[in-house]
């Protein structure tokens, strides 16, 4: 299983259920990942898409606690054993896990792959990613060459882990 995300230098992810900052590379790799693949996400991170809507051309299974919510387009399960009864109908290294903040943490330990966009820049946050450059059960096993979108450097990392 895989997790997708975008961090600053201290493995911040949003501020105020939004993203940081919108970089269309990271963008447009998101989307080369993810489309055709299966994404799981909260329900809080769901309604920070366009019209609230689930992303096109995947499968999308939101998690969230109501047994009421529902979504078109998508699944929606209400807590981790019924997401991974779901889950298990997929091959693991189709699924990705994109947020936010709690279903990052209720499911990295589920992940082997993480693909994170590193920003070097600090920006005012109040969610965050767990550093696993602090973690022994990550290493970093591919690294791009630094970009920058106007002033702001960032490269791709992708992070795996220890066997």
């Amino acid at each position: 299983m895989n997790a997708i995300v975008a961090v600053d230098n201290n493995w911040a992810i949003g501020c105020k259920n939004r993203l940081l900052v919108r970089i269309p590379a990271d963008h447009k790799n998101f989307r080369q990942e993810t489309t055709g693949k299966v994404v799981v996400l909260g329900r809080k991170t769901l309604e920070t898409f366009p019209q609230g809507m689930p992303l096109p051309n995947r499968t999308n299974i939101v998690l969230s606690a109501n047994p009421e919510y529902k979504v078109k387009d998508a699944l929606v399960v209400h807590n981790k054993d019924e997401l991974m009864r779901e889950l298990s109908k997929y091959p693991t290294e189709d699924i990705y896990i994109i947020g936010g903040e709690s279903v990052y943490r209720m499911m990295l330990p589920e992940c082997d792959v993480v693909h994170v966009t590193k920003i070097d820049h600090e920006y005012e946050a109040d969610s965050y990613f767990p550093n696993l450059d602090q973690d022994q059960e990550w290493e970093i096993t591919a690294d791009s060459e630094e970009q920058t979108y106007f002033d702001l450097p960032y490269c791709f990392v992708k992070y795996e882990r220890r066997r």
